[in-house]
C-alpha cells in the first residue's frame, strides 16, 4: 500500500521494529539510564510511549523519503543501512551530545541515548531498504 509514493507498510513496520528495539534496549539498561538522568523511578505516564511511537513513524517516513531519493534500483537493504548510519552520525548523535552537554547532563546519558537511536535508525533503514519505499 502506497501513500504519496511511500510504502506505508514499510514505514509502519520500521516504526514498530524501532519501538520494539527501544523497549528491549531501555529495559536492559533501565538502571544505568535512570542513574544517568538522576532518577530512581521511571515515569509511569503513557504519554512518552505515545510520543515515541508517533516520532518513530515520522522518522521512518523521512528515512524512507531519504532512501527513496537514492534513485531507481538503489533502495536496498545495504543502502538503507548506510543511509541510516549517515543520518545517525550527522544529525542524531551530534544533537544528542550537544543537547545533553549544555545542561551538564552525564556523558553516559548521551552514550546510552545515542546507541539507542543508532539501533532505531539501522533497524528502520534495514526494514525500509528490504521492503522498499
Amino acid at each position: 500500500m502506497a501513500f504519496a509514493g511511500m510504502n506505508v507498510w514499510a514505514i509502519l513496520a520500521a516504526a514498530v521494529a524501532g519501538f520494539a528495539w527501544g523497549a528491549a534496549y531501555y529495559m536492559t539498561l533501565s538502571k544505568q539510564w535512570l542513574a544517568a538522568v538522576g532518577r530512581t523511578e521511571p515515569n509511569k505516564s503513557p504519554a512518552p510511549f505515545v510520543i515515541s511511537f508517533v516520532a518513530l513513524v515520522i522518522m521512518a517516513w523521512v528515512l524512507a523519503g531519504t532512501i527513496g531519493h537514492l534513485g531507481p534500483g538503489q533502495v536496498t537493504l545495504k543502502n538503507g543501512i548506510i543511509s541510516a548510519l549517515f543520518i545517525w552520525v550527522g544529525f542524531v548523535a551530534t544533537v544528542v551530545f550537544v543537547n545533553n552537554a549544555y545542561p551538564g547532563r552525564k556523558y553516559m546519558l548521551s552514550v546510552i541515548d545515542s546507541i539507542h537511536w543508532l539501533g532505531v535508525l539501522v533497524i528502520q533503514g534495514a526494514v525500509i531498504g528490504a521492503m522498499g519505499v
